[in-house]
């Protein structure tokens, strides 16, 4: 990956929806030049996929929701078993496996406490493996996530 690259997926981190036309202007490409760089982006796996991005408090999601979960047991089935079970709760936005006392660090969207209470009750303590969770609800997004910082990789 070299800089023009980087500076593709910087731009199209902030909007991918730019035009061509705009997106090869900023890089100092020509738009077929800039179209072969981005498909190849693309094959790469670089870029995943493309999304829009929702603002959840307009769409009546109000209470993000971080819950570390602590499992029974740490074996290879236990964690397959878990992994597996979250896949299919659309409720459940982000899992990530993690170092320390917690096993897992989830994030949920929920319209409201007494929606997340449901999905406390109807969704996440029905995990397998799970024997200990404790939630925390986020007052307000200080920092969006708004892509990586890929112009570090040139430093």
């Amino acid at each position: 990956m070299d800089r023009i690259d980087i500076a593709i997926l910087t731009h199209m981190q902030q909007d991918s929806q730019e035009s061509l036309n705009l997106l090869s202007d900023k890089v100092g490409l020509s738009p077929s030049a800039c179209h072969r760089r981005v498909k190849t982006l693309e094959k790469s796996g670089a870029i995943e996929r493309y999304v829009a991005r929702l603002d959840n408090r307009k769409i009546g999601l109000q209470l993000d929701v971080f819950v570390e979960i602590r499992l029974t047991a740490q074996t290879e089935q236990s964690f397959a078993a878990f992994e597996s079970a979250v896949h299919q709760i659309d409720e459940i936005l982000e899992c990530h496996l993690m170092s320390g006392e917690a096993d897992y660090r989830l994030r949920v969207s929920a319209r409201d406490v007494a929606d997340y209470d449901d999905i406390h009750r109807n969704c996440l303590a029905r995990l397998p493996g799970v024997a200990a969770m404790h939630s925390a609800f986020a007052i307000r997004a200080i920092k969006k996530w708004s892509g990586y910082p890929v112009q570090r990789l040139l430093d």
